[in-house]
């Protein structure tokens, strides 16, 4: 149960001095909340003798004052400390979640949904904080503060009376250890339940397009209503056992109350203990309430941050497949790009989508990447940005292997724009400025010229200040391209990858897009994936994928004279061209 202490060790070693003045404080709080109920015995007992003078009375009611006045004080003390600690901690792992999000490559988030990702760093953070704030005050009250109250009652009026009303203590241990165990289990399953429920919920936002195309909305309302059950089933049995701690507490500490009233009257007949010490023994026993109540609630919020640290540790731990070389090499140019005999197959696959890919690109080239429909472009673009392990062969930057240079350094230098376009629900402005977050609106303009989008952003409400929405909703498909080709071309990047980027773009729009491409990309490297083999007919080399393999490669005219399936599938396209003109 106390592991989840341990699994944080790291947490509170670094924040000690914060916890030592906290947990002090708070002891220091619990002290001082046990004199009063021994200054209203030694009250009643002077009550009871007649001996209670007008000034013993009023030190008594300023002692009580001064007591309230230094125990508020303390008590905002150790609170403000403690629980803003648990703010720290939830901040720092969730810095930590991000940090490592954008470390991890595309075998990671095949292996985890978004839903279930955002459940990790959204109510599993919640439970690991409130272990580091609420846990540590159950676990001081539950421990520290019970002892000083037995301790109290047992040294200052009866050890007898004390130990009889603490018998029900043993049985209350065997009970809460089972419903802890309970807990961690049903929470873990709730938990997981709720990141299905998130990513279900996502899907259905992104897709709610297609899903009114095809007239699935109570297909999908059905779906998510037995998701939310099941989600609510699993809490429900997590509730169950959550809503057994109180009443079984309260029957505990009914019993210690039956007890101590009856032994306590007992030994007051006897002349054992005097009837104030009755009345402290009896208000002891109520603050007794709390911090065997505090046993429940630490065993159940310790269970709960245990399940979500688990959670959240199975996430940071991921080892990220791809990173930095231990010693990296600087590199200050690229001049180069080559592919010697690379051949590579997806994690979790045994059939390679890239075969013995030989390729020599030198600065300022336009290379031309065609193929069939899964032929391999985008892989072949996915190991150049690095984002798998596992690739046989070479490539090489600059004649410098790119395993032994550093992501970031790699992918400052690439501009990639892929097939499918993520638009941030932000401004136009905003997300071309994300290519170079200091663009000027002049530099902004001159770009989306360049993407063929000024007629385009005149059209729109307010200008570079509209919002695109939700993945870019309020843009057309074209729409979207060119936005995303603007943020590529402000990075001004020394090389430059179009995955299919203009395949949602009229024919017109693609040579003039082309055409300032030709321009401004003379002394810079620029691939272009296209199924639509006009975007790459002026490029300096184009290479043919089939099965993962070159199939043909040369220029455009070269290509032509091969009479394979780049002369057919060119000829093809000019035939359709010529029948939609007519």
């Amino acid at each position: 149960m106390f592991q989840v202490f341990k699994k944080l060790d790291w947490f509170f070693k670094h924040y000690w001095k914060r916890y030592t003045f906290a947990i002090i404080s708070l002891i220091m709080a619990s002290a001082i909340g046990l004199i009063p109920p021994r200054l209203l015995g030694f009250a009643i007992d002077h009550i009871q003798f007649e001996t209670l003078t007008a000034h013993l009375l009023t030190i008594i009611i300023v002692g009580y004052l001064v007591l309230i006045i230094v125990h508020y004080s303390i008590s905002f003390l150790w609170d403000y400390t403690l629980f803003s600690g648990a703010v720290i901690l939830e901040r720092w792992t969730r810095t930590k979640l991000i940090d490592h999000f954008l470390r991890m490559t595309p075998t990671f988030y095949g292996k985890y949904k978004t839903g279930d990702l955002m459940a990790r760093s959204t109510n599993d953070l919640k439970a690991i904080a409130q272990t580091a704030g609420f846990g540590v005050l159950t676990l001081v009250d539950s421990t520290t503060f019970m002892f000083m109250l037995i301790a109290m009652m047992g040294f200052t009026i009866s050890w007898k009376l004390t130990l009889a009303a603490l018998i029900p203590l043993p049985i209350m241990a065997i009970i809460m250890n089972k419903y802890g165990a309970a807990i961690h289990a049903r929470f873990t399953e709730a938990q997981a339940a709720f990141g299905n429920l998130n990513n279900e919920v996502l899907e259905s936002i992104r897709g709610i397009r297609v899903i009114r195309a095809f007239v699935q909305e109570k297909q999908d309302r059905n779906h998510f209503e037995a998701m939310t059950e099941d989600v609510y089933q699993k809490n429900i049995a997590v509730a169950k056992i959550d809503a057994m701690f109180e009443p079984t507490m309260k029957i505990l500490v009914g019993l210690s109350y039956t007890i101590g009233l009856g032994y306590g009257t007992i030994l007051v007949f006897q002349n054992v203990i005097s009837l104030g010490d009755l009345v402290s023994f009896n208000v002891y026993l109520g603050m007794l309430i709390w911090p065997m109540f505090a046993v429940g609630e630490l065993i159940n919020v310790l269970q709960r941050g245990n399940a979500s640290l688990d959670r959240v540790n199975e996430t940071i731990n991921y080892e990220a497949d791809v990173q930095n070389p231990i010693s990296p090499v600087a590199v200050s140019h690229v001049y180069s790009i080559d592919f010697h005999d690379v051949s590579f197959s997806y994690p979790g696959t045994k059939v390679n989508q890239l075969e013995h890919i030989q390729l020599q690109v030198k600065k300022g080239q336009t290379i031309g990447v065609v193929g069939k429909t899964g032929s391999g472009k985008t892989t072949l673009f996915k190991l150049l940005l690095r984002q798998y392990p596992g690739v046989k062969g070479k490539i090489m930057i600059s004649d410098v292997d790119v395993e032994n240079l550093t992501l970031e350094q790699i992918r400052s230098w690439i501009g990639y724009v892929p097939q499918d376009q993520i638009m941030f629900s932000k401004s136009v402005r905003e997300n071309i400025q994300f290519g170079k977050s200091d663009a000027t609106d002049e530099e902004i303009f001159r770009v989306m010229e360049l993407a063929h989008f000024l007629t385009d952003i005149k059209q729109l409400p307010q200008g570079l200040d509209t919002k695109v929405g939700e993945s870019g909703v309020t843009l057309s498909g074209g729409q979207k391209q060119r936005v995303a080709l603007a943020r590529a071309f402000i990075k001004d990047p020394e090389i430059l990858i179009l995955d299919d980027s203009l395949s949602a773009v009229d024919g017109k729009t693609e040579s003039k897009i082309i055409e300032h491409l030709r321009e401004e990309r003379k002394n810079k490297t620029t691939f272009i994936a296209a199924h639509r083999l006009s975007a790459v007919t002026h490029a300096d080399h184009i290479i043919v994928l089939e099965d993962g393999k070159i199939a043909e490669e040369g220029t455009h005219e070269e290509l032509m004279k091969n009479n394979g399936w780049y002369k057919e599938q060119y000829e093809q396209q000019q035939l359709d061209d010529e029948e939609v003109i007519s």
